[in-house]
């Protein structure tokens, strides 16, 4: 359960202060496997109800459950239909899919489709909960082109303990235009959400809003885990689904990744990255061709960073096991995408300033260009179907920031004054912000009318007060 004294927690380590008073007790890691001893399970496949009148309809409980994390121990976890990891929805542009989550547990939730361009009412804001015993329906009319999204809890206060046990999936969205290429496919397309965690003494998922002490990464649900391949290319669909941890990803024999997608789908050409770099909500696809390397190889995806313990720079092994025939390729052109030049006019230019307290005062906030987050406050007002220009600034010395804005997938134009490179200029929900840097971005606001949030996804951060309210009308 959320208190304050762990928001308080969360903001001191966020902040760079200690978390706990010298002295005090701290819960013990638990004992974990040694790294690549279990095998990466792949998210099971949500099946519809009903596929009547144009449109696919879902049954979701979201209960507790209990999930073989560490091996021979069930841990306690919260979960959509009893799946850790969670499960994955598949849909398609132009068809309509209706989600009917009933909530089985003793506490409010509001299910969030993280990148989905949505209604208002199926939005899942934080404030718009539904109680234990109740049922809320999400309509997604998948207006939009494909994109990798993911669902999780944003009920405010609670979202951070939530998704850290759990509430978090995955939800594919597709059309005619990505179906045509010929990248891989089917069991060669793997959905891979990475996180940390940590674990007591008992082996239960221990929880302290801020903990910088989640030094266990896992992947899909398992603690660095192995993954057989065929010696053939693969489609890696990767989600930072961390609370706090940013992720630099690279391959352990210094092969760059193949980066083909962002957050709002297709980049328009694959990029070559050394290090892939992942904030929490980020996601990237990626290719990976195993046909370079002899049957038997183990080839390690790294998590990059100074003064890492060894549990934090091994995140995911692959066996190259046996061969497959591969029809697939990586197309030189993926898509097109307007030009930073020729996006439409903005109309309007804003400065967004995320902060947070760095004073070592014992309440440290959170705060949107100086205020903390007032769900009965109208932060912003933007006019429906014109663009404009955020410049989003991490105003804090110290403490990392990221910036998310609902409703809307946006181009990231600049950082720190120069344009980005090719990995982050395709369809964005999700930006990092270091600090004292700021990015611009250019938002065209034509999905609905309505109120929604933009908030640090550092889901901390956000419990802090580090979120706003928009109104489009």
């Amino acid at each position: 359960m959320i208190t304050r004294r762990s928001v308080l927690g969360g903001a001191l380590a966020a902040a760079g202060l200690p978390l706990l008073a010298p002295g005090a007790a701290r819960a013990a890691d638990g004992p974990v496997p040694p790294a690549f001893s279990v095998a990466m399970p792949v998210p099971p496949v949500l099946r519809p109800t009903s596929c009547a009148d144009g449109r696919d309809l879902y049954e979701v409980t979201i209960r507790r459950a209990t999930a073989e994390i560490l091996p021979g121990t069930a841990t306690d976890v919260l979960t959509y239909d009893g799946h850790f990891p969670g499960p994955v929805i598949h849909a398609r542009s132009g068809r309509q899919v209706v989600v009917r989550q009933h909530n089985a547990l003793d506490a409010p939730v509001a299910v969030h489709l993280h990148g989905a361009s949505v209604p208002p009412e199926s939005d899942g804001g934080p404030m718009d909960v539904f109680a234990p015993g109740t049922s809320r329906t999400y309509t997604y009319p998948n207006r939009q082109p494909h994109a990798s999204l993911w669902f999780h809890d944003h009920a405010h206060h609670r979202e951070s303990e939530h998704v850290y046990r759990g509430l978090s999936g995955t939800y594919l969205l597709t059309d005619e235009a990505e179906q045509r290429l010929p990248l891989p496919k089917g069991r060669y397309d793997v959905p891979v959400t990475i996180r940390d965690a940590r674990f007591d003494e008992l082996g239960r998922l221990a929880y302290t809003m801020g903990d910088r002490n989640r030094t266990t990464l896992l992947a899909n649900g398992r603690i660095t885990p192995y993954f057989e391949v065929a010696a053939r290319k693969y489609r890696f669909r990767l989600l930072n689904g961390s609370n706090l941890r940013f992720f630099s990803l690279s391959l352990s024999d210094g092969t760059p990744l193949t980066q083909i997608a962002s957050d709002g789908g297709l980049l328009e050409r694959p990029v070559t990255v050394p290090v892939l770099t992942l904030s929490p909500g980020e996601r990237a696809d990626v290719v990976i061709d195993f046909s370079r390397y002899p049957l038997g190889t183990r080839l390690v995806l790294k998590n990059n960073g100074t003064n890492l313990p060894d549990r934090l720079t091994q995140v995911l092994g692959f066996d190259v096991t046996h061969t497959a025939d591969d029809p697939s390729s990586v197309p030189p052109v993926l898509r097109t995408l307007p030009a930073a030049a020729d996006l439409p006019t903005a109309a309007v230019t804003r400065d967004i300033v995320l902060s947070m307290d760095e004073d070592g005062r014992p309440e440290p906030r959170g705060f949107v260009n100086g205020r903390m987050y007032d769900p009965d406050r109208v932060d912003t007002t933007v006019a429906f179907g014109t663009s404009e220009i955020w410049n989003v600034t991490n105003a804090n010395r110290h403490a990392a920031h990221n910036f998310h804005l609902h409703l809307v997938q946006f181009r990231v134009l600049e950082r720190g004054g120069r344009p980005v490179g090719p990995a982050e200029a395709g369809l964005k929900d999700t930006v990092r912000v270091a600090a004292g840097e700021t990015v611009r971005l250019h938002v065209t606001f034509d999905g609905y009318r309505g109120d929604y949030v933009y908030h640090c996804h550092m889901l901390d951060h956000s419990a802090m007060g580090m979120m706003a309210t928009f109104r489009v009308r």
